[in-house]
């Protein structure tokens, strides 16, 4: 079977029209029960890049840089609010989010794990989740990473306002929360695709675990003091065999985290790559690789070292040992990010970052 690269990969995902969440949503009820199973080569998939070649609009998308889709509420929709846990000022904003929500006849649900705003119903269940048209994010980075984790690969837009510090990925100011939200009712938004990061660990050849990430999975010693040995492989073949104190795989949007932190390079959020940054590593060598996001990446400790700790999106999702192997991949999913029509990276970087600040 002929591989199918990063490019193909994306377009087949971009085949359905984002026309409105509808759409999305409809496409998730599909693939809700195949959201970790990653089967990029699966039916649906296939069946999408089929009709996009058959259109003749495959080659064409891959020649035309095309504006990102408006986004649709339709009436009745279920929205549900995602805020920044046990800080007054954002439970304050969710509940006049929800009653104005409410009084524009949609259906407002409270993301799970979180107390329940009052006159709206707790998004626990499957279908639920499902069924969701929109989540609106009150708080920092932090709290939306945690709304991409709830979705857990569903494209369901995410619309996000800052009440944290930085506001890289919760890019709206809190001050215009309901100017917004109105644009985003009446279809002034747009919709900006995002990759996705997926990884399964396997023990002795087994699954134990299967994750997704927006920004980036970790792997580091933890409270150990000793270095760890991993033994990095990409597509089957040797990267390198390097001690540090750990290693990052960050997706384009989550190269401006961690990665930045660790002297990683900036990836523009639409580039097809990601990239691999240790983590004080013990060689002068030791650096940064931007890898296609077509490669499958594995990560391997080896004998000496006695554990280590696998953090996703800046939790630690379980604990790794000598007998287990980390196998990474791009998604086969893509997180759909809500954003104004004249939303500008390079704007964004100046402003958060203050990138090429010589003040």
């Amino acid at each position: 079977m002929t591989k199918k690269t990063g490019r193909q990969k994306k377009l087949s995902q971009k085949s359905i029209p984002i026309k409105s969440t509808k759409l999305v949503k409809d496409s998730v009820k599909t693939r809700s029960k195949k959201i970790l199973s990653e089967d990029c080569n699966s039916d649906l998939i296939q069946d999408e890049k089929s009709a996009a070649v058959s259109s003749g609009k495959y080659h064409e998308q891959a020649r035309v840089k095309t504006q990102p889709e408006l986004l649709h509420i339709p009436a009745k929709s279920a929205i549900a609010l995602v805020y920044r846990l046990e800080t007054a000022k954002a439970v304050a904003l969710a509940k006049k989010v929800a009653e104005y929500l409410k009084s524009k006849g949609h259906h407002v649900f409270t993301g799970p794990g979180q107390k329940l705003i009052p006159g709206t119903k707790s998004a626990k269940t499957q279908k639920q989740l499902d069924a969701l048209n929109l989540v609106i994010v009150l708080g920092g980075d932090g709290t939306y990473l945690r709304a991409v984790r709830i979705l857990e690969g569903r494209r369901v837009p995410i619309i996000g306002f800052n009440m944290g510090s930085l506001g890289f990925l919760t890019a709206h100011s809190a001050d215009k929360t309901f100017d917004i939200i109105d644009e985003a009712l009446q279809g002034k938004m747009r919709l900006y695709p995002r990759s996705l990061l997926y990884a399964k660990v396997l023990r002795k050849g087994k699954v134990r675990g299967e994750y997704h990430a927006l920004n980036d999975m970790v792997i580091e010693r933890g409270s150990l003091s000793q270095l760890i040995n991993t033994t990095i492989y990409s597509d089957k073949l040797l990267v390198s065999e390097v001690k540090a104190d750990g290693f990052i795989v960050a997706s384009p949007s989550g190269s401006t985290a961690y990665n930045l932190a660790a002297g990683g390079p900036i990836l523009h959020p639409e580039a097809q790559v990601f990239v691999m940054t240790p983590v004080a590593p013990h060689s002068l060598t030791s650096r940064s690789l931007i890898i296609p996001d077509d490669s499958t990446l594995s990560f391997k400790l080896d004998g000496k070292t006695v554990k280590a700790h696998f953090i996703v999106d800046g939790q630690k999702a379980t604990e790794l040992s000598a007998d287990d192997e980390v196998i990474l991949t791009r998604s086969c999913y893509d997180h759909l990010m809500v954003r104004q029509h004249d939303h500008n990276y390079f704007m964004l970087l100046r402003e958060k970052l203050k990138f090429g600040d010589r003040s």
